[in-house]
C-alpha cells in the first residue's frame, strides 16, 4: 500500500466521516474538540506562535527589563484566555479549570519568548 493510500485511510473514522483536523477546527468559532489532547495542543502551539512574534517585535523594538517580561506575560496570557473563553466558547471545567488552560504551555512559551528577544536584541542593538 502506497503512504498516499495510508493517509486517505487515516483520515476516516468509524463513524463514514472525515476526520478534522485540529488546525481547521482552531480557526472555526466553536468548533467541537472530541478530544481534549488535540484541544491542548492548539493553545500550547499558539503559545509558542506568540513567543516567537513578541520575541521578535520586542527584539527589534529595544525594550528591556522587567516591564518587557510583564507586557510579555499579560499579552500571551490575555490572547489565549480570550481565544479560548469567547472564540471557542469551551467549558474551561472540562479542562481541569481557568488555570490549567491559562498555564498549559506558559514555561516553554516564555523560554522560547526570552531566547529570541535576547538573540535579537543583542544583535541589533549591543555595541
Amino acid at each position: 500500500m502506497t503512504n498516499n493510500g495510508k493517509r486517505k485511510e487515516d483520515s476516516h473514522v468509524a463513524n463514514g466521516g472525515l476526520k478534522v483536523s485540529p488546525w481547521s477546527k482552531a480557526f472555526n468559532r466553536n468548533a467541537v474538540w472530541e478530544e481534549k489532547d488535540e484541544f491542548l495542543d492548539v493553545i500550547y502551539w499558539i503559545r509558542q506562535i506568540i513567543a516567537i512574534i513578541l520575541g521578535v517585535v520586542w527584539g527589534i523594538a529595544p525594550l528591556k527589563g522587567f516591564l518587557g517580561i510583564a507586557i510579555f506575560c499579560a499579552i500571551n496570557a490575555g490572547v489565549l484566555y480570550l481565544y479560548f473563553s469567547s472564540f471557542q466558547q469551551i467549558d474551561e471545567e472540562e479542562y481541569g479549570g481557568l488555570w490549567e488552560l491559562t498555564k498549559e504551555g506558559f514555561m516553554t512559551s516564555f523560554a522560547l519568548f526570552l531566547v529570541v528577544w535576547i538573540i535579537l536584541y543583542t544583535a541589533l542593538h549591543y555595541d
